[in-house]
């Protein structure tokens, strides 16, 4: 009697131990990929990212540069800025339209007249 009780206990804890093994992930680089993909924070770094790349594409949507603005958004919207000028040749930066001529300088309309900067 004493041995079959030990059998069923071990038989009941081997069965527990293949349960618990069994849901452990069989692929942890395919969980890792998944978890990563639907965090919180990946979502909200592709809205940035959709953000960002609508305002390089458009030369007339405004970038404001604010005294507010820490060192890492000033450069990111500064690089945008500079990309918007070679590619389309003028960009909005702080709600005034800016060009650039076939020199690579850089200028705005001041009253009708090019304002050089």
């Amino acid at each position: 009697m004493n041995i079959f009780l030990v059998l069923l206990i071990l038989g009941v804890i081997f069965l527990v131990y293949k349960k618990i093994k069994s849901k452990k992930p069989k692929n942890l680089k395919l969980d890792k990929f998944k978890n990563k993909h639907q965090s919180s924070q990946t979502n909200i770094e592709r809205i940035f990212l959709r953000e960002a790349e609508k305002t390089f594409s458009n030369p007339d949507i405004n970038i404001y540069i604010g005294s507010y603005d820490n060192e890492d958004n000033i450069n990111r919207k500064s690089n945008i800025h500079r990309a918007r000028l070679s590619k389309f040749k003028k960009s909005k930066l702080n709600g005034e339209m800016i060009f650039q001529d076939e020199e690579q300088r850089i200028y705005k309309f001041n009253n009708g007249k090019k304002v050089y900067l």
